[in-house]
């Protein structure tokens, strides 16, 4: 095998955990009229249509700024900007509908492309377009009318995922419209982060001219929703629409959208780079963690105590005290949520004879639908294989079935270790259940 083949099938293995990881994710993509205009377009769009291909349900966004522009300059006439923002008056408006109507054509067009021997052979991609976005108009702001500028009102997801369900890719050029039939000039930005927020996408991806730098001119690899405000707010000469850009991928990373990203458009590949590789090619934007897992510190403890409290009360625990807790953090895990603890789990290890106890395994009343649990079980459990034990074991007098689901199998209270053996309660009578740990 030579070094180039070689080196595709390294990157290929490589790539097959994302390529698994993303199909069926939706992924809203934006881009501007300048990167339409480009000469390596048609490079962008064999890369859609190979995120297409590989399962990705796509929503397409695009910009029209320099096509407007064009034919604003060829009417002797030009558009407003007022506050960062454009005044559409009817002249702008034909203008609008004239640059969209071209754009969307354009992108048909190369993505009907299937020409033998090139990368769209046997794409078939349908695409579909419509009315998905309902706008209304940004009105009067300090005196200015901005007429026939508007802002999404609404998006009408259950349209675009009826598409996408059938296998087509959306495109959504920056336009909106009203109930009574009033055409809106939009920012293709704020357009993608609504559809983003509306269809719970798994991503929101936009195209930008530079790759986002800090002050030292490295590149940000990532950022979460406050370090973009931060930035936003130091760096007031950075460009109008990539500000536009990371306020909306902040806005969206809030509004449960999992992941922005900000990529530089004219690196080549730079969406496969970042979509199917370990370092990426752009800034990520996630959202805030407001749940997360993690050991227990001394400031814990108060937490724990009023989480075990009610399971202590009905018997289902043994009472610990405060300063049991205070001794035995650091053998404590939590699940943290919001600043609140929702779930905690003791490990105690047994070197002499191999095994663990899981012990004081809660989760919350309210949050114990959502797998919290078998989070903690895992985490104990690989602590535990870490430590070199061969078994885990539980002592409980409620919760057995709870356990035997999750491959715990019951074991005689003979076999616990000497140690544990000697505490064993027998007025309790818990019952023993071990689950073998391989490595």
């Amino acid at each position: 095998m030579n070094k180039d083949a070689h080196n595709f099938v390294n990157w290929f293995r490589q790539a097959s955990p994302y390529i698994h990881a993303h199909r069926g994710s939706t992924v809203v993509l934006a881009f501007g009229g300048e990167a339409v205009q480009d000469a390596g377009f048609d490079k962008l769009i064999h890369d859609i249509a190979l995120l297409h291909s590989l399962g990705l349900r796509l929503v397409l966004v695009h910009g029209t700024r320099p096509q407007i522009e064009e034919r604003l300059k060829l009417r002797g006439a030009d558009m407003q900007v007022i506050n960062g923002m454009r005044v559409t008056d009817e002249h702008a408006l034909l203008c609008v509908k004239e640059a969209a109507g071209t754009v969307r054509v354009e992108i048909e067009a190369l993505l009907s492309t299937g020409l033998a021997n090139s990368p769209m052979a046997g794409a078939q991609i349908a695409v579909d377009s419509g009315n998905f976005v309902t706008a209304k108009p940004l009105g009067i702001i300090n005196g200015v009318d901005y007429q026939h500028t508007g802002e999404v009102r609404r998006i009408n997801t259950a349209a675009m995922t009826q598409r996408l369900d059938a296998g087509a890719m959306v495109l959504v050029p920056p336009l909106g419209y009203s109930p009574t039939g009033e055409v809106f000039n939009l920012n293709a930005a704020d357009v993608a982060a609504a559809i983003a927020r509306e269809l719970h996408a798994d991503k929101l991806v936009f195209l930008t001219d530079n790759k986002l730098m800090d002050s030292r001119r490295k590149p940000i690899e990532s950022m979460l929703p406050r370090e973009v405000d931060a930035l936003l707010k130091r760096r007031r000469t950075l460009d109008e629409q990539l500000r536009r850009v990371l306020g909306n991928a902040a806005q969206a990373c809030r509004s449960g959208v999992a992941r922005a990203h900000v990529l530089p458009r004219r690196q080549d590949g730079v969406l496969l780079t970042e979509l199917f590789t370990r370092d990426g090619a752009g800034t990520l934007i996630t959202a805030e963690r407001w749940e997360t897992l993690r050991q227990a510190r001394i400031d814990d403890v108060s937490g724990i105590l009023a989480l075990i409290k009610p399971l202590e009360e009905s018997g289902v625990l043994v009472r610990r005290s405060r300063e049991y807790i205070e001794n035995e953090i650091s053998q404590f895990s939590i699940i943290e949520r919001d600043g609140a603890i929702i779930a905690c789990a003791a490990l105690y290890p047994f070197e002499k004879e191999s095994m663990a106890e899981l012990a004081c395994l809660v989760v919350h009343p309210d949050y114990r639908q959502g797998g919290r649990g078998d989070q903690l079980l895992e985490q104990v459990r690989q602590q535990a294989m870490d430590m070199g034990m061969q078994e885990l074991f539980v002592l409980t007098t409620r919760t057995a079935h709870w356990f035997r689901e999750r491959g715990f199998n019951s074991a005689d209270v003979s076999r616990l270790p000497g140690r544990k053996k000697n505490l064993y309660n027998w007025q309790r009578n818990s019952r023993m259940l071990v689950l073998p740990l391989k490595s």
